[in-house]
């Protein structure tokens, strides 16, 4: 995207404040826009299936064999082999946990046709530092993905700072950030982040069924208990939790961008509220099977 001002223009508009914009001798690029009565589940996402959207899962790792899941575009790990310092290097496609590939399934049963990727930043017992947390999601958000899922958080505070700054580089980015609320009642981050789009669970079976919850942090609820996932060695369980919750609304953004190219993540965030099916809206609630 062009922007209409840049640090260079300073000084043949030496009156206007810097990120001021001259807009009486330069006009904005007008925005597509719709009416918010015309917003309705058939408008957002109707007739879509996430092709041309990036997705990365940043996780445990994915299985890009299961069959739930393929084909995986890339994966990526955080290596600690080369001296202090974490490196992203290229691996395998395995997810040894099956967290991540279960994550990456509900995105692709909601959004087939989009291209899913991972970075694996969690060894095989779901555990990760917060090392490898900042150094995979830097890689993922400067590698250009539309949307990450990140269904994980961390409870140390020394990290709040960096994952501020990476969540707002997101956000501005046009990089859809999609973190799960954690799964007890503890202040953990990014998913607190008003810069993030933060899901919970709600209990019921509808995949494309989310709610807006206007008593923040949490944003979102989405299908959470009992949700059929892909598992190691290529099954499939049922699973509860917030982790799973997240790639619903993951799934969900997949779908809206994949139709509607142009949103920011500001746009896309009002598009999930007005679809909410807690919120009092004119028309259709859910695209047609």
């Amino acid at each position: 995207m062009t922007l209409p001002w840049h640090d260079g223009e300073q000084e043949q508009f030496p009156g206007l404040p810097a990120w001021g914009a001259p807009t009486s001798r330069r006009p904005l690029t007008g925005l597509p826009a719709t009416r918010l009565a015309d917003v309705t589940a058939e408008w957002a996402w109707g007739g879509a299936d996430g092709a041309g959207i990036r997705v990365c899962v940043v996780d445990s790792g994915v299985d890009g064999s299961h069959p739930l899941v393929a084909p995986l575009e890339e994966a990526m790990t955080v290596a600690f082999d080369a001296g202090p310092d974490p490196r992203i290097v290229a691996s395998e496609p395995i997810d040894l946990a099956g967290h991540g590939t279960a994550c990456a399934g509900i995105i692709r049963s909601i959004a087939p046709g989009a291209a899913i990727s991972s970075m694996r930043v969690l060894t095989d017992s779901i555990t990760g530092t917060g090392r490898a947390l900042l150094a995979g999601l830097e890689w993922a958000i400067e590698s250009g993905f539309d949307v990450i899922n990140l269904s994980l958080s961390t409870t140390k505070p020394e990290f709040l700072p960096a994952l501020h700054a990476l969540a707002d580089r997101a956000y501005f980015r046009r990089c859809v950030l999609v973190v799960s609320a954690h799964n007890m009642p503890v202040r953990s981050f990014p998913w607190s982040f008003a810069s993030v789009i933060s899901v919970a669970s709600h209990d019921q079976a509808d995949p494309l069924l989310h709610y807006y919850n206007p008593a923040p942090p949490v944003e979102f609820y989405a299908r959470g208990l009992a949700v059929p996932v892909a598992s190691p060695g290529g099954g499939q369980t049922r699973n509860s939790g917030n982790s799973f919750a997240a790639p619903h609304i993951t799934g969900l953004c997949a779908l809206i961008l994949s139709k509607h190219r142009w949103l920011t993540p500001f746009q896309l965030r009002s598009v999930l509220f007005q679809t909410a099916h807690n919120v009092t809206h004119h028309g259709a609630r859910h695209a047609p099977a």
